[in-house]
């Protein structure tokens, strides 16, 4: 039975929660620097005569007989599984595990206690000394413009280089936050690229892309009959990605009933199926990432505080596209280069260059779905461009008018709209597809399901527009099924292939 932290043996400590040992975090100092702490710990093993060190910064460690064991003790009187330490928020505590002949910190057995430094840990006749310890670097921003798929010249994000390269060989947990669209996913894949975990798998589970009553046996897998329709057993993401790194993307989608079972994967790294009686240790990192701030969802209730400590071992925050406007040229550029829609049958380029009005209209845009919505913009310049080089007349409606320019786009038509409509253009909206008017507005019946079908394709695009182009947060804006809302942009040609490209994942 696990102890409440009150109940807990404070090895040689005060009652009050021990704050001794600092988490691993990002500090921001007032001279604008940047510090890393790495919370690490140094293991020293007795073994016949010899001292043994082993240097940890993972969130478990386990000590036993069995090979599997992160310390390995060839000692009959240890168990199998003899004992664990684990990092809670800023400390670490040792669990015993149920072993045979009992597990004791400076000669007091213990079921679970908080462990101080410098104290020893008797596990059957062999002594191992615990020495935790605060590693830190300081971070210079990198004078690099990219590091694997990231591209940024902005200092914000040359000082998020310098991060990434001290953090990617540890199994440190990490929460990217930022708006959508600012490439969170394209970091987790970096960060896994750089790992020692390079070689396996890297799996991607978008907690808001999944029904809830679903969500459990897509992580944890389940077995055979467990429920209707589970007529055969079936590997959870967590049980794939073993070896490897799972990105847990929109994290602050996941519901409270979900996240004690979460937080308990992270504790002990064992899943069970749904169903399974049996659990199972996996070797995974996570990354998470999330376009909400965590500290607002705990104060509000929606997420547990436990499992916000839990993950925020690193936090890196994003800057949206419009705190680093200089690095949008360097991006267009390499759209333009390495896009897969800016190649003809050859696989040659089709368009080079952007004109300088162009690229000007971008660089003073504010960019609501950030990066995502530059590449959509960039997607639409390439498809409508003549030539070889991007001009004004090829951008987006939105992005063009600010120049004074509209781009003619044939069978377009224009409708009133209800003025009062928020963030449309005053009694304007553009019908395109199936919605589109015939010149004439015919009878009264035809003329009002035009004007319906002009309000309906205006108002979806402006709640897409609103939320950065995330399919789901529009949606839950319109207080519409996310389902129907994917309809309504069917309808209307609001979908891949159009001026849109929308989708719900992160750029």
């Amino acid at each position: 039975m696990t102890l409440a932290a009150s109940d807990r043996i404070l090895c040689g400590m005060s009652k009050k929660f021990p704050d001794y040992v600092p988490p691993t975090q990002i500090a921001y100092q007032d001279d604008g620097g940047t510090t890393l702490h790495l919370r690490k710990c140094r293991l020293v093993v007795e073994r016949e005569g010899s001292l043994e060190e082993q240097v940890f910064d993972q969130g478990a460690i386990t000590i036993g007989a069995m090979d599997d064991n992160d310390i390995i003790i060839r000692d009959e009187t240890v168990s199998r599984y003899h004992c664990k330490i684990i990092q809670e928020d800023n400390a670490y505590v040792l669990l015993d595990l149920g072993s045979t002949n009992g597990t004791f910190v400076n000669k007091v057995r213990i079921r679970e206690a908080y462990l101080r430094p410098g104290c020893t840990i008797t596990c059957g006749k062999t002594n191992v000394q615990f020495h935790p310890f605060d590693e830190r670097v300081r971070i210079r921003p990198i004078e690099l413009d990219r590091m694997g798929d990231i591209i940024g010249t902005n200092v914000k994000m040359r000082e998020i280089f310098g991060i990434l390269e001290k953090i990617a060989p540890t199994t440190t947990t990490v929460v990217i936050e930022g708006e959508t669209g600012t490439g969170k996913e394209v970091v987790a894949n970096t960060l896994h690229k750089r790992s020692n975990r390079r070689g396996k798998p890297f799996i991607v589970f978008d907690c808001s892309a999944v029904p809830e009553n679903l969500i459990e046996s897509e992580l944890f897998g389940h077995e055979k009959g467990s429920f209707t329709g589970a007529i055969m057993a079936r590997q959870g993401l967590f049980e794939m990605a073993n070896g490897g790194t799972i990105f847990l993307d929109e994290l602050g989608e996941l519901s409270l009933e979900l996240q004690p079972k979460l937080l308990r994967v992270l504790e002990t790294r064992e899943v069970r199926r749904v169903g399974g009686t049996r659990p199972m240790k996996v070797d995974v990192r996570v990354i998470a990432a999330t376009n909400r701030r965590l500290e607002d969802e705990v104060r509000a209730g929606r997420f547990r505080e436990d499992l916000f400590y839990r993950l925020s071992v690193v936090r890196i925050f994003l800057p949206p596209l419009r705190e680093r406007r200089e690095d949008i040229p360097l991006l267009v550029k390499h759209f333009l280069k390495d896009g897969s829609f800016n190649r003809d049958e050859a696989g040659n380029l089709r368009v080079r260059n952007i004109a300088r009005e162009a690229l000007d209209l971008l660089t003073t845009y504010d960019w609501p779905g950030n990066i995502r919505e530059l590449l959509n913009a960039i997607e639409r310049a390439c498809s409508f461009a003549e030539r070889d080089c991007i001009e004004v007349t090829d951008l987006p409606g939105n992005i063009a008018t600010r120049g004074g320019q509209v781009p003619v786009v044939a069978a377009e038509a224009a409708l009133p709209v209800p003025a009062a409509l928020p963030g449309t253009t005053a009694g304007r909206a553009v019908v395109h597809g199936p919605a589109d008017p015939a010149a004439e507005p015919g009878t009264f019946k035809e003329a009002k399901e035009q004007w319906i079908a002009a309000f309906e394709r205006e108002y979806v695009l402006t709640m897409l527009r609103r939320n950065g182009f995330n399919i789901s947060h529009a949606a839950r804006e319109a207080d519409i099924d996310r389902k129907y809302f994917r309809k309504l942009m069917r309808k209307y040609g609001i979908d891949a292939g159009t001026d849109a490209d929308l989708n719900d994942d992160d750029a």
